[in-house]
């Protein structure tokens, strides 16, 4: 039995908060035992999705802030999995473009995401995981578009 309070209980946000918690944990556990970050998994997602991106609209894209966008940036680049480029539009700043190395390391990184999406929504059905999302979806959106 919870002893957490039923006011806590019964509010929305409260319990996404609590439920952010642990989606976070199990994500870090899983990116560290592949000696990867979350950051690293948004990045190469954002250029895969995107195409050659500027350090600047990766952190857009991502939510990710200027100066982390570097750090990852520049661990991805040591990997070999993306490589920095002169924009042919504006010599004063650099494209990001995804190599086949990345490619290969975010399909890595994807199955990891799935593996943890399943393990945090174990006790929803299908149709309920669908649905969360959805309105999770909604309301990120909302506030955020």
């Amino acid at each position: 039995m919870s002893t957490t309070p039923v006011r806590l209980r019964s509010k929305a946000s409260w319990l996404v908060n609590q439920a952010a918690t642990v989606a976070h944990r199990l994500a870090m556990d899983e990116f560290a035992r592949s000696g990867a970050r979350r950051y690293h998994y948004g990045i190469l997602a954002a250029i895969d999705e995107n195409g050659p991106s500027s350090q600047a609209t990766l952190g857009r894209a991502t939510g990710i802030d200027r100066s982390d966008v570097v750090a990852v940036i520049n661990e991805l680049a040591d990997a070999g999995h993306v490589e920095r480029a002169p924009d042919p539009a504006d010599g004063r700043r650099n494209l990001i473009t995804l190599t086949r190395t990345g490619a290969q390391r975010l399909q890595h990184l994807e199955g990891l995401v799935s593996e943890t999406q399943d393990t945090f929504l174990e006790p929803l059905d299908p149709a309920e995981r669908e649905q969360l999302t959805r309105l999770l979806a909604r309301i990120v959106e909302h506030h955020h578009g």
